[in-house]
């Protein structure tokens, strides 16, 4: 199958991938409905059609936290890439350096910042709170040697979500024998991935806090791991201990209530995504497109916004920046194409965002993505 769509980088990915690496990534936590809120909010907005324009030059390009992004996207955080494809971190790194776009290492993908440093273009970096401080600061030390230029704070994760998917998939709760069967049998049925992740995509593991990881084991022990060793006592006064440590900007993720967006801004952050994770932690919220109007509303030009979980296409990004994203981050569709073809297949998908945002706007007669608003959407 030629992959014209997200969707379709989907379905490449779910023929490619083991199951457990694929239900991973493509589930959410208990029933799914936040998961499914995401894309089906999106969808549900109408934009606004208008005709007879001059729309000769588009402008897409937008600055923010003292970059220019040649496309108002970014590649949210993606635990664990690397069993996606081949250091699979480091190949997203470059198709969006390539494109223009910012890419957020995870605090847990396979590749550490050194590695994903050297593809020439330092990461945002995503910080999880462990309950060590003094690692963290060894690793806040280490993200601001190495240039990262951007820290994403993300606070919807004291503690992973129940994901059935993982269970019934067998990522969790299975036995060391079952474990071990299950991945001979997905060694044979996929010799694709066998051959570029598990023979070539060696060492399997999370690599920017496999000093932190004192036991070894499975890179699918991590979840285990998470539950263990982050901070469920963080508040907004560690926001402090952080700034103390990092002098670049702060991005807070995982915001859904504009009290807490204002918290943020009192508590000194430079951004704020307004995220459920992907519908992966607490389900039954609302989707993050429909809680972006309120948050943007409540805090104004105070920081910059961006929001992150459902959005699929170029449309949707309109969408986003209409209701007052600054950008809009992807997760899922960069893991995606990631899955199904490596860095070639993240470039294309870029490209397909890009040419997608480009009729968007021709269409609804916005020439200039910081100009978007509430305009273009048709709301009747």
């Amino acid at each position: 199958m030629r992959a014209a769509s997200v969707s379709d980088y989907r379905e490449l990915a779910r023929r490619r991938l083991p199951r457990i690496f694929f239900e991973y990534i493509d589930g959410g936590s208990y029933a799914e409905v936040t998961l499914g809120r995401n894309v089906a909010d999106l969808e549900a907005i109408a934009l606004r059609q208008r005709v007879m324009r001059d729309m000769t030059d588009l402008k897409m390009s937008v600055e923010t936290l003292g970059q220019t992004l040649s496309l108002p996207v970014g590649l949210s955080p993606v635990g664990m890439a690397g069993m996606y494809g081949r250091r699979g971190e480091t190949q997203a790194a470059r198709a969006a350096a390539a494109a223009g776009v910012p890419f957020c290492l995870s605090t847990v993908g396979v590749c550490s910042v050194e590695e994903v440093a050297a593809t020439g273009t330092p990461p945002w970096f995503q910080l999880y709170m462990l309950k060590d401080r003094g690692y963290m600061r060894e690793l806040l030390a280490r993200a601001r040697e190495l240039g990262s230029p951007v820290l994403v704070f993300t606070v919807d994760l004291p503690i992973p979500g129940a994901r059935y998917r993982d269970i019934r998939s067998g990522f969790t709760g299975a036995s060391k024998l079952e474990a071990a069967l299950a991945q001979a049998w997905d060694g044979i049925t996929h010799p694709g991935w066998t051959w570029d992740v598990f023979v070539h995509g060696r060492p399997h593991t999370l690599g920017s806090v496999a000093g932190a990881v004192k036991q070894g084991g499975r890179v699918t022990d991590f979840l285990a791991w998470i539950a263990r060793n982050f901070d469920r006592s963080v508040t907004w006064k560690d926001l402090d201990w952080v700034r103390e440590n990092w002098d670049r900007p702060i991005v807070v993720k995982g915001v859904l209530d504009p009290e807490d967006a204002r918290d943020a801004v009192r508590a000194g952050a430079q951004g704020l995504v307004v995220s459920n994770h992907g519908g992966r932690q607490l389900d039954g919220v609302r989707s993050s497109i429909s809680a972006l109007p309120k948050i943007a509303d409540a805090v104004g030009n105070d920081l910059e916004l961006f929001m992150d979980g459902g959005v699929r296409s170029g449309l949707d990004v309109l969408k986003g920046l209409a209701l007052g994203a600054k950008a809009c981050f992807m997760g899922r569709p960069w893991a995606y194409a990631l899955g199904a073809g490596g860095e070639p297949a993240i470039r294309k998908m870029l490209d397909t965002i890009r040419a997608e945002l480009a009729v968007a706007m021709i269409l609804t007669g916005c020439n200039d993505v910081r100009a978007a608003g509430r305009d273009l959407l048709d709301l009747d």
